[in-house]
C-alpha cells in the first residue's frame, strides 16, 4: 500500500513517509493509493476494539512495518481508558445509540487516532534514531490528546499553541498541568486562526529545527490519525449488528475527519446507510451539502467550541476521491484558488451527496435544548458537541431509514459551563479530568505576531 496527495504531485510515499510528513508537499493530502476491503466474515470473529484495529491498521502500513511488528505496537497502544472496553454503546431506544468515544485518558474521540499516531511516530524514531516536534494549535481537544499521547515518548517535544477563546477551564488546565520536561503548552496572544497561521508558517519555514529532526502533524490530516477513528466505525458496527444491517452515523464535526474516516470504513466495506453531517453555526459543510456553497467565512464562537472553524480540512479528500472520482488535476485546480474563489461542484457530480450524507447546522439555542431533552426524557447527560449530533437526528428524523448511531465526542464534564447553562449537574466526573482540577498550571505566554514562538521553540530544543 503506497500513498499519494489529492493534488497530484506527491506520489508513492510509504506508509512511514506519510506518518512522518503529515501534509503533501504539493499543499494537498495523502490518500491510500486504493481502498483496501475487510473481510467481514473474518471481522465478525474479533472481540474486542483491538482485535478489530488489528484487521484494519495492517492493510495500510505494509509499504514500511511488518504485520507481527503492527500487533505487537496495537497491543501497547490504546492506554488509560477507564472502560475496559475503551468504547461503550449507549441505547436510547431500538432504533437510536450513542457511541461513546471520550473514555480515554484526556476524555475525546481523539484519543483514538492520537495514541495510534504516537506509537507509531516512536517506532519510526527509534529505528532512525532522530527526534522530532509536535507543532500544532488547539481548539480545544486536539492539543490535550497529542500532549498526552506524547508526553512518554523521550524521543518527542511538544509545543501546543492555546490560543485566546472560548476554551473551557478543563480543556485548558489538561494542558497546562502535564508537569514533564518534553511538553511546552503556549498561551498564544491570539485566535485560533492567528496560532494556525504561525503553525502553517513554522511547517513551511522549519527554522527552529535541528538537522534531521521531524516536524510532525497532529492533527487530522495526518492519515494515521484517520486509520485510529476507521476502526471505531468498524467495531460499532460489529457490535451493534454484526454487519447485517447498514447503519446511519451522526457525526459532530468541524474539520471533517471523523466523517471522513467513516466514508472511508464504508469504501473499505463497511454497510451504511447515511452520514449526518452535524454541524453548529459555523456552516460551511452544511452549505455544501445542501447548495452546494463551499465559501470560506468568518468564525463564530458557539458553545460546542472545537467545532468553531472556517475550513473544514479533510473536506479535501471527500472532493477527491467521492465528488472528482480522483481527478488531482481538479480537486487542485478547486483548491488553489480557494478560499479567494469559492468551491462548487459540477451540478450532476453534486447530487451524489444525497446517496450518502444528510446535514444539519445547529445553534446554541438549540443545541441547550437538546441538551435538556435527552436528560429529561433519557436521563442521558451530552456535551455540546454530541448534542450537535443529536439535534441534526431530530431534525432529520423523517429522512433517516435504519437504525442511527450518534457519536459522542467528548465527555460533558468537559463543558461545565454549558451544562450549568442547561440546569444539569453530573454526579460523576472522569478521574482523568478531575485530578487536573487541583493541579498547578505550568504555562509560557507568547505573542503570535512576532517571531518570539520560533525563538521560544529554537530555545528549547
Amino acid at each position: 500500500m503506497l500513498f499519494h496527495s489529492t493534488r497530484g504531485k506527491d506520489t508513492n510515499k510509504t506508509f512511514e513517509d506519510v506518518l512522518m510528513q503529515g501534509l503533501a508537499s504539493d499543499g494537498g493530502l495523502f490518500m491510500p493509493n486504493e481502498w483496501p476491503k475487510v473481510d467481514l466474515k473474518v471481522l465478525k470473529e474479533s472481540e474486542s476494539f483491538i482485535d478489530v484495529a488489528k484487521h484494519i491498521v495492517p492493510l495500510y502500513t505494509k509499504s514500511s512495518f511488518r504485520d507481527d511488528e503492527v500487533i505487537r505496537l496495537l497491543d501497547q497502544t490504546w492506554h488509560n481508558f477507564e472502560s475496559e472496553e475503551l468504547i461503550e454503546i449507549y441505547d436510547i431506544d431500538k432504533d437510536l445509540s450513542v457511541l461513546e468515544l471520550f473514555h480515554g485518558p484526556t476524555a475525546a474521540f481523539k484519543d483514538f487516532g492520537l495514541q495510534l499516531a504516537a506509537s507509531f511516530f516512536n517506532m519510526t524514531l527509534q529505528k532512525q534514531n532522530k527526534t522530532a516536534i509536535v507543532f500544532g494549535a488547539t481548539s480545544g481537544d486536539t492539543g490535550s490528546a497529542a500532549i498526552d499521547a506524547c508526553k512518554e515518548f523521550d524521543l518527542i517535544k511538544s509545543f501546543i499553541l492555546i490560543p485566546e477563546g472560548n476554551m473551557s477551564d478543563i480543556q485548558r488546565k489538561q494542558m497546562t498541568t502535564v508537569n514533564k520536561k518534553n511538553v511546552f503548552p503556549i498561551l498564544a496572544n491570539g485566535t485560533f486562526d492567528d496560532c494556525q497561521d504561525i503553525v502553517k508558517k513554522g511547517f513551511k519555514e522549519r527554522s527552529f529545527l535541528r538537522d534531521g529532526q521531524y516536524l510532525l502533524a497532529v492533527n487530522s490530516i495526518n492519515w494515521v490519525r484517520i486509520i485510529g477513528q476507521i476502526c471505531y466505525y468498524f467495531y460499532s458496527s460489529l457490535k451493534i449488528n454484526k454487519f447485517s444491517q447498514p447503519l446511519n452515523f451522526s457525526v459532530p464535526t468541524g474539520n471533517f475527519g471523523n466523517v471522513f474516516a467513516c466514508y472511508a470504513a464504508s469504501r473499505m466495506g463497511m454497510p451504511l446507510s447515511k452520514i449526518i453531517v452535524a454541524v453548529n453555526s459555523n456552516d460551511i459543510l452544511n452549505r455544501f451539502f445542501r447548495n452546494n456553497d463551499y465559501s470560506k467565512k468568518s468564525v463564530n464562537e458557539t458553545i460546542s467550541p472545537s467545532m468553531d472553524i472556517s475550513v473544514a480540512s479533510n473536506f479535501e479528500r471527500l472532493v477527491y476521491d467521492f465528488y472528482l472520482d480522483r481527478d488531482s488535476k481538479t480537486c487542485s485546480n478547486l483548491y488553489n484558488q480557494f478560499p479567494i474563489k469559492n468551491i462548487q461542484i459540477s451540478e450532476n457530480l453534486w447530487k451524489k451527496s444525497k446517496d450518502l450524507f444528510l446535514s444539519y447546522s445547529v445553534d446554541d439555542e438549540s443545541t441547550f435544548d437538546c441538551m435538556k431533552f435527552y436528560k429529561k426524557n433519557h436521563g442521558y447527560i451530552m456535551d455540546p458537541h454530541t448534542a450537535v449530533a443529536a439535534d441534526a437526528v431530530q431534525k432529520l428524523n423523517n429522512e433517516i431509514i435504519n437504525k442511527t448511531i450518534m457519536l459522542a465526542t467528548a465527555h460533558p464534564a468537559k463543558f461545565p459551563n454549558a451544562l450549568e447553562s442547561s440546569g444539569i449537574s453530573l454526579d460523576k466526573i472522569p478521574y482523568s479530568l478531575k485530578k487536573v482540577l487541583s493541579k498547578k498550571e505550568k504555562a509560557y505566554e507568547l505573542d503570535t505576531k512576532d517571531n518570539s514562538i520560533f525563538n521560544f521553540i529554537k530555545e528549547n530544543n
